[in-house]
């Protein structure tokens, strides 16, 4: 589909077919005379419009706007036909067309509506001075059976995408498609993750059309050095493409982004050999189990991204064949996180030194085996509101002050759980959902707080980290005498 104007959500394509579709019902309330001319110049923009649309695939915003327009068209068709037979026009008297015409413009109003709700989302442009590759990989570790099942040679596998710093790209390449490698990836992934969040899957039919600023498996960039690596985590049923917009924009500045796929834990992961593996966790309703079940993930997802960074070494070390061989800081590396993913970074630093840097983004730590760690850690946290879980913020900030390094926690106003994703791009703006920061202002906070804690732990800049992060929100540190 052509590409989506950003201010309507809609492609001009739509845009030509609404107003086209208005078109028609205006007619029928202009003068005599401009009915008409007004009536065929609509009907030559709407029906072709509208065909290629349905050639191309349409989307469901605009299936009230056709409604409408057929609802129309005998009305404003009917004058222009009786006029060119030389039979006398009919036309209704105005109280009696108002309410049709009313009803049309509803069903078309809809359309705009619908598209503003739910639009097909348009990725930030990276600021750094990098363009953006990636590249997607399936590794198993030999060493760890697969638990999910009960075969007793399955063993663990995790699919990983990097984004990464690449040469320029020559103009009209194609650029990545959002959710997968191929349209139909995309589409099994955004169907799972809709199901996994109950809602039905049109609703968000226009995420898998959406294409992001990297280029799959562009030469890496030949300058910036060795780059430092950060992991992340999607939150629970999340996906590894669900913070694009925060990969690209740390990718654009220089680092490596390597995120997970879990299989049988994500909503759905694609395999190499095209199997599909849909989660298998679902809410019991007793708290007690769902807790249990989260802290084992938990674990599971803590060893899956320590196995991540040994092969990103063996990757380094030109042991794994990869254009990335020998760029690759190893010697530099942050674990991040979402929701789950979250604690599975703040779990996965305690137990492998490694790593250098944690972020939490918005993540209840699971890990019940707490002990002192030295990475410093930065954990940016939704609005704190009553309906908050009391526990929350007292067990986070437990396991911050653990931390030999100071640590730093940013509560950031507007933010609800979801802003800390790729959701505000696409999702309605409810507050309760994706928070009140806007779709520009959302993943703009995310990236500027994120990369300015990376530039000072794993690059060591010099600045005034807190000073930079108290811009954004409500700061807490937690110096490693615990005061703060």
């Amino acid at each position: 589909m052509t590409e989506i104007i950003t201010g309507l959500q809609m492609s001009p394509l739509e845009i030509l077919a609404l107003l086209g579709a208005a078109a028609l019902v205006v007619a029928r309330w202009l003068p005599s005379a401009a009915r008409p001319r007004v009536t065929i110049a609509a009907g030559a923009v709407l029906v072709p419009s509208a065909i290629v649309l349905c050639v191309v695939g349409i989307r469901w915003q605009m299936l009230p706007v056709l409604a409408g327009a057929a609802l129309a068209l005998p009305f404003a068709v009917s004058p222009v036909i009786r006029r060119r037979t030389g039979r006398p026009a009919w036309r209704a008297r105005w109280w009696l067309a108002l309410p049709g015409s009313a009803a049309c413009i509803g069903l078309i109003a809809t359309g705009p509506s619908a598209a503003w709700a739910f639009p097909i989302p348009v990725f930030p442009e990276p600021s750094g001075h990098f363009a953006v590759g990636t590249r997607v990989m399936q590794w198993t570790d030999p060493n760890r059976p697969e638990t999910a099942t009960a075969d007793p040679h399955d063993r663990r596998t995790v699919v990983v995408q990097l984004w990464y710093p690449a040469h320029k790209s020559p103009a009209g390449s194609q650029r990545a498609q959002y959710l997968g490698r191929t349209e139909q990836e995309a589409h099994t992934v955004s169907d799972a993750l809709a199901r996994y969040a109950g809602l039905p899957a049109f609703l968000v039919d226009g995420v898998p059309r959406a294409h992001t600023h990297a280029v799959f498996n562009a030469p890496v960039a030949d300058k910036g050095g060795r780059f430092p690596i950060v992991l992340f985590s999607p939150g629970l049923g999340g996906v590894r493409t669900q913070n694009t917009a925060w990969a690209e924009e740390l990718a654009s500045n220089g680092y490596v982004v390597a995120a997970l796929d879990h299989p049988y834990d994500s909503a759905a992961v694609v395999l190499a050999d095209s199997r599909t593996i849909n989660t298998k966790i679902v809410s019991t309703g007793n708290d007690d189990k769902d807790n249990k079940r989260a802290a084992e993930t938990t674990a599971i997802r803590a060893a899956d991204l320590s196995f991540t960074l040994t092969q990103l070494g063996r990757l380094d070390r030109g042991q794994i064949d990869n254009p990335l061989t020998g760029r690759l800081n190893t010697g530099r590396a942050a674990v991040t996180g979402h929701s789950l993913g979250g604690s599975a970074a703040l779990q996965a630093a305690r137990q492998d030194r490694r790593f250098d840097a944690i972020i939490n983004l918005d993540g209840y730590p699971r890990d019940s085996n707490l002990r002192p760690y030295h990475q410093p850690a930065l954990a940016l946290t939704q609005t704190i509101t009553p309906k908050t879980d009391p526990r929350y913020i007292p067990r986070l900030t437990k396991v911050l002050k653990l931390s030999t390094a100071t640590s730093y926690r940013l509560t950031i106003p507007g933010a609800a759980h979801l802003t800390f994703t790729d959701a505000p791009l696409y999702l309605p703006p409810v507050p309760s959902m994706v928070g009140s920061l806007g779709r520009t202002e959302s993943p703009h906070i995310v990236a500027a707080t994120t990369l300015a804690f990376l530039d000072t732990t794993l690059r060591h800049k010099p600045g005034n980290l807190a000073a930079a992060l108290s811009a954004y929100g409500n700061l807490s540190l937690y110096h490693p005498d615990n005061s703060h």
